[in-house]
């Protein structure tokens, strides 16, 4: 009898594990990552987490329920011991703003991871959520927006978000961290990229050919 063998994975394509804490989405992202032509994994497992090429930290709904199921999860754990290891994270929408110090919703404030010193708060807009297609302002040289179309509009859902970057690299022989910012009401931080730490505050797995560009440019880093 003829056995039916698996498709094996192309040797070249990279593991990345999108990290399964119960605030993201999850599925969306899988199949991004997919299409884009990594090894996708959706799980909370530590030893996985921890040994991907890539981890992908999604976030949807508050600032403070989203660092407590991270912490519930030993996310907190995973992220700051691989980045200290120099291994690479992308954080997604609150999976971004967690990186921050600090949030406020509703006159509550929550500890952050402090990768990044800040405080993510409430948009000044007239509209808010900020919820539909909106341009960005990346840096030239910027790697994550590389091959993407200068007036390439993402998807945005959010009504809070960091207003202004503090972290300056004081050392000469590191390289500054990479700001790119948007409009909503006001100007607030879009995407950074600082070292193996990048992170959006749109959704790329929901934003089209641009998305699956950036998506791409972060795992050939991997």
């Amino acid at each position: 009898m003829a056995v039916t063998q698996r498709p094996q994975r192309p040797k070249s394509a990279k593991d990345v594990v999108v990290f399964d804490y119960g605030f993201g989405n999850v599925r969306s992202a899988e199949r991004a990552l997919a299409r884009a032509g990594a090894h996708v994994e959706i799980t909370r497992d530590y030893d996985r987490a921890m040994n991907a090429d890539g981890l992908l930290v999604p976030g949807v709904g508050a600032f403070a329920a989203c660092m407590a199921g991270l912490k519930e999860a030993r996310g907190d754990w995973i992220v700051g011991r691989r980045l200290a290891g120099g291994r690479p994270v992308l954080g997604i929408c609150v999976g971004m703003q967690i990186l921050f110090s600090r949030g406020i919703e509703h006159g509550v404030e929550a500890e952050g991871l402090d990768e990044w010193p800040g405080t993510v708060g409430p948009l000044k807009a007239d509209v808010v959520p900020h919820m539909g297609w909106n341009t960005v302002e990346p840096p030239q040289d910027s790697r994550l927006f590389a091959g993407v179309d200068p007036g390439a509009r993402f998807y945005f859902v959010h009504s809070y978000a960091a207003h202004g970057w503090e972290l300056q690299a004081h050392n000469p022989a590191l390289k500054p961290p990479k700001v790119t910012w948007s409009t909503h009401g006001e100007r607030f931080v879009a995407a950074v990229e600082n070292g193996p730490l990048w992170a959006t505050q749109f959704h790329p797995e929901k934003s089209g050919d641009a998305g699956a560009q950036l998506l791409t440019n972060w795992i050939e880093t991997l």
